[in-house]
C-alpha cells in the first residue's frame, strides 16, 4: 500500500504496520534484545537517530513522545488554543535536539514501561484519528491549523510511516547482530 490519503487507508495502515513493528519486537532474541544498536560502521547511515537510538526502548519512547507531540497539538487546536505542531523552543530546522531531548528524558523508563507507553499511544492516537471524517483528515483547508497540508497526514507520519521507520532500524540492528 502507498502512502495513505483516506481514513479508511490511515487507520489499516497505522494498524497493520503497528502489529508488524510489535511482530518484530517479539521475534527479536535475547541478543539482539541487550546488543546495543551500532550502526556507526554503515556510512549510509548518517542521520542523527542513527547514533542516539542505542536500544529498542529508544525507538519505542521516539514512537511515543512523536504520538504526544500530535495527540496534544491536536488537543490544543481544537480547544481554541493554537500550538505549533513542534513545541518551542523547537521548530522543523531543530527538532532533531528536540528528539535527542526526548531520549535523554527516558533513559530511565524500563523497556516494559515504553512497551506499555507505546501501546497506549497507538490506541489513544487510533481512537482520535476515528473521530475525523475522511474530509476532515484528507481535504487541506480544513484546519487552518494544519498550514498547508493536511491533518491526516500528520497522523500519517506519526503512525504507518514512522512504524516502518522504525522496523527498519530493527532489521538493520537484527542484521548487524547477525554479522557478529
Amino acid at each position: 500500500m502507498g502512502r495513505p490519503t483516506t481514513k479508511t487507508d490511515l487507520l489499516t495502515a497505522a494498524a497493520e504496520n503497528f502489529e508488524k513493528l510489535n511482530t518484530l519486537i517479539a521475534d527479536l532474541s535475547e541478543q539482539e534484545l541487550s546488543a546495543p544498536f551500532d550502526f556507526s560502521a554503515d556510512a549510509k547511515k548518517k542521520e542523527a537517530h542513527w547514533k542516539r537510538d542505542r536500544n529498542l526502548r529508544d525507538i519505542l519512547i521516539h514512537l511515543y513522545e512523536w504520538h504526544q507531540l500530535l495527540l496534544n497539538w491536536v488537543q490544543s487546536n481544537q480547544n481554541g488554543d493554537p500550538e505549533p505542531f513542534i513545541p518551542a523552543p523547537y521548530n522543523w530546522r531543530t527538532y532533531g535536539d528536540m528528539n535527542v531531548e526526548f531520549w535523554k528524558k527516558h533513559q530511565n523508563t524500563s523497556l516494559e514501561d515504553a512497551k506499555d507507553m507505546l501501546r497506549k499511544s497507538h490506541a489513544d492516537i487510533m481512537r482520535l484519528a476515528e473521530t475525523f471524517s475522511n474530509e476532515e483528515l484528507f481535504s487541506k483547508g480544513i484546519y487552518q491549523w494544519v498550514g498547508g497540508s493536511t491533518l491526516g497526514s500528520y497522523f500519517v507520519s506519526n503512525t504507518s510511516s514512522h512504524y516502518d521507520w522504525a522496523m527498519k532500524k530493527l532489521k538493520a540492528h537484527r542484521k548487524n547482530c547477525a554479522g557478529q
